[in-house]
Order: structure tokens, then sequence, then C-alpha cells
């Protein structure tokens, strides 16, 4: 199987402008996320797909590969769809630009949900990591997922989900991180569907998937560092890199 790693940039996210293009120690945040993809050793190709030419120009003048967007896009799936449409691939992974700390042991566990014959039924799979404190459990920026016991998809949602209606019993909460591995025609088919009600309430792309049918398959990592969404994700993050 041929297997490539995209890394969706948007310059101008809503809640922290310009936030890729921000220096975490040395570099800035989207050449980290990029130079850690690469150096897993697990892809055939790692490509920045942008709709700006300051991060184009950002990761090309390092040495690293970079696409353009043709056109605005809804979500960085819809992005990567638009670059791998004509790209011989199989298997895609999107990790996304505000993961500076991404490792190759969780995206190596994220591929392996693709062999053999039980892997032959996935279409779609993702990342979680265990949440444990109440702070960010309460908090809408982080996306939290339901599952069943064979670890599939129920339901992603910013609110509290399970919520805790039974005060005796052990509550795990998951925090949905962003990192996605789609086959190529699972991608291309999320692109050709109407955006959903739930995703549209919710503003989380991957529920389009579960109002069409199509389960994640959700794969537990040890804690990923920090995405950077905001001013103070960016200032845990410089913490965490020293």
């Amino acid at each position: 199987m041929k297997i490539c790693a995209f890394i969706p940039a948007r310059y101008a996210a809503t809640r922290f402008p310009a936030k890729l293009m921000q220096l975490l120690g040395n570099k800035t945040v989207i050449r980290h996320t990029y130079d850690n993809t690469l150096a897993t050793g697990l892809f055939d190709e790692v490509y920045v797909v942008t709709d700006s030419d300051i991060i184009f120009n950002e990761i090309t003048a390092h040495g690293g590969k970079a696409v353009m967007s043709k056109k605005e896009h809804e979500s960085g799936s819809d992005r990567i769809a638009e670059a791998i449409v004509d790209l011989d691939v199989d298997i895609v992974i999107n990790v996304q630009g505000d993961e500076p700390f991404v490792k190759r042991e969780p995206l190596e566990k994220l591929l392996q949900v693709f062999d053999g014959e039980e892997g032959k039924t996935v279409q779609v799979a993702s990342l979680m990591q265990v949440m444990k404190e109440q702070t960010f459990i309460d908090d809408p920026n982080y996306v939290k997922v339901a599952v069943d016991k064979n670890m599939h998809s129920l339901m992603f949602s910013r609110s509290v989900i399970p919520y805790p209606r039974s005060k005796e019993s052990a509550t795990i909460y998951y925090e949905h991180i962003g990192v996605y591995a789609f086959r190529k025609q699972a991608l291309l088919s999320f692109t050709n569907w109407e955006m959903t009600p739930l995703e549209r309430t919710e503003k989380i792309e991957c529920l389009r998937y579960l109002e069409n049918g199509i389960p994640l398959k959700m794969v537990v990592t040890d804690y990923m560092g920090v995405e950077i969404d905001t001013p103070e994700d960016l200032e845990r993050a410089e913490k965490l890199l020293e």
C-alpha cells in the first residue's frame, strides 16, 4: 500500500489567526508538525496543503513539500481531497497543522488498524487520548468522543460526553485528536456529501461520516502534547518544549 501524510494548513484560523506561523522554540508551529511527521519514517510522501503563500514558502524554503489549494474549503479533509484526486495513494493520513508534537508510535498504531482481515472493513480511523483534567473536559474547545466496546465512534461533541448522571460510576473521557487515516475513496466520498446537521451544529467535520453511516475506528494513544488552538496553548507548548 502507498501511504502518504497530508498536513492541511490554513493561515486565517478563527480563534488564533496565523497560529501556524507562531514561533515555538526556534521554528514555526507548522514546521515542527511537518518535520516531526516526516521524521516518523512511516510515509512514502509528506505534504503540507495550504491556501497561504506564507505557509507554502515557509515549508518549501526549508526543503519541505507543499501544495497550494486551488479554492476555499470548509475543512482540512476537503483541502486534502483536492490534493489527492489524481494521486496514486491507498491510505491517507491527515495530520493537523497545529499538532507540533506528533510522533511515530501513535501514527503507527493508527495505520495498523487497516491491516489483516478486520482491517479490510475500516474506512476511517482516528486517535483519542484519555482526559483527566476536569477543566479540559468542560472546555468546548476540546472535542470529546464516545465509543462502543469495539472502539468504534458513537458520537463526537464539544459537550461533556458521556454525561456523568451517576456520580458513583467511574467515567472515562476521551479527547478526540484531529489525526485521521482514510482510505482514498472514503475521503473522496466525504467531500461529495453535503455538510450534515450535527456537523453544522458542533463544527466537527468527522460527524459527517457518522451521519452517513460510517463509524470511525478509534485508537487510544498516550499523551500527544499540546494542540495549538489558542495563545494559551502556545504558552503550554513552549513549557512542554523546554
